[in-house]
């Protein structure tokens, strides 16, 4: 079965189809090993475009027919290649005259021939194409934990997806900086997720479990009010995830962060990440976790995830969100029965 997004871009490409004349729609190009898109200075004409889009309906027949030959979707490769596809096509409709479309194309088409010709080992690289910029090192540190492990055969797709969606993130901030990076940045947030909760569950009684959410705050702020809502989605999502998954809390460890625009190494910037990871702890003790499992510590602005060169005024102040930040580090275990009281909060 071919993937949802897969789906779309089918849909898409059919509308397009019946929209062109009818020499155009009945046009059939030659099978290659390569996928070439019109050079961006060329996309004119409804015949160059077509052309494009009859480019990606080949590749994409290309990925439904190794589906069909038995390599299933989960597969890491497989899931790779179908969304270097996406995302280039996703680009392309939106008018991305840069060479993104092309390069994560060419990425989607190196795929797809190396599981063609049977090659072994398959690349499991993930190039920056377009010289697209290395968001979210923690991110990308998550999902490398996953290799190796028991678990990644069950979370190879949205490993895949994951690390393809934060090069998509950089290639935006390069174009257009951090407020077009950011919805990348969190579908990238959800795979990671995704990745780490079917690792999880993967094996019988998975071991060293850890879920993890980032409370990001506002510039110069360390109070709940001013904790930026879509992170504390992922909080509740991952306190959630211990109840649904039956999973019994061991630990919390909570490291507070501050960005630099007080200066690098400043004492003012160690008390304000004290003060955030203080008032984290104090959310998690009002959501019902026991004080006695919750550890803190503090690091001021000396592990910058994000460092926004070259940027000033307020561009700067949103670009340095992702260092103003509370990493909250929930260790679990699994259980073979209901939850006892009190491993999980009550909400």
């Amino acid at each position: 079965m071919i993937t949802r997004p897969s789906r779309r871009i089918t849909a898409l490409l059919l509308a397009f189809a019946s929209a062109l004349p009818l020499g155009l729609a009945t046009a059939q190009e030659p099978a290659t090993s390569s996928a070439q898109l019109t050079p961006p200075d060329q996309r004119i004409t409804d015949e160059a475009i077509y052309g494009d889009h009859s480019t990606y309906q080949a590749t994409q027949d290309r990925i439904e027919a190794l589906n069909n030959s038995g390599r299933p979707v989960r597969d890491y490769h497989l899931a790779k290649a179908q969304c270097w596809l996406d995302v280039s096509f996703h680009e392309y409709s939106r008018n991305d005259r840069s060479d993104f479309p092309q390069d994560a194309l060419n990425e989607s088409a190196r795929l797809i021939a190396a599981m063609e010709q049977g090659a072994q080992p398959l690349p499991d690289d993930t190039p920056m194409v377009n010289n697209a910029r290395r968001l979210r090192e923690d991110l990308w540190k998550r999902l490398g934990a996953i290799r190796g492990t028991p678990g990644f055969e069950c979370a190879q797709q949205a490993m895949a997806c994951g690390e393809v969606e934060l090069v998509h993130a950089g290639n935006e901030f390069n174009q257009q900086q951090w407020r077009h990076a950011k919805p990348y940045i969190q579908m990238a947030e959800d795979l990671t997720n995704e990745a780490e909760a079917l690792a999880r569950n993967c094996t019988p009684v998975p071991q060293n479990m850890t879920l993890t959410a980032n409370l990001l705050f506002d510039f110069d702020q360390d109070t709940l009010s001013h904790v930026r809502p879509e992170s504390r989605r992922d909080l509740d999502k991952a306190l959630q995830r211990m109840k649904e998954e039956n999973l019994r809390l061991v630990q919390v460890r909570l490291v507070g962060h501050a960005d630099r625009l007080r200066g690098r190494g400043s004492d003012y910037n160690e008390r304000l990440s004290e003060r955030r990871a203080l008032a984290v702890r104090q959310l998690l003790i009002e959501q019902g976790i026991p004080a006695d499992r919750i550890s803190y510590e503090w690091r001021g602005d000396t592990e910058q995830v994000q460092a926004c060169d070259g940027m000033s005024g307020d561009k700067l102040r949103e670009c340095l969100l992702p260092n103003r930040r509370v990493e909250v580090k929930i260790e679990v275990e699994k259980l073979g029965g209901p939850a006892p009281q009190g491993a999980a909060p009550d909400r």
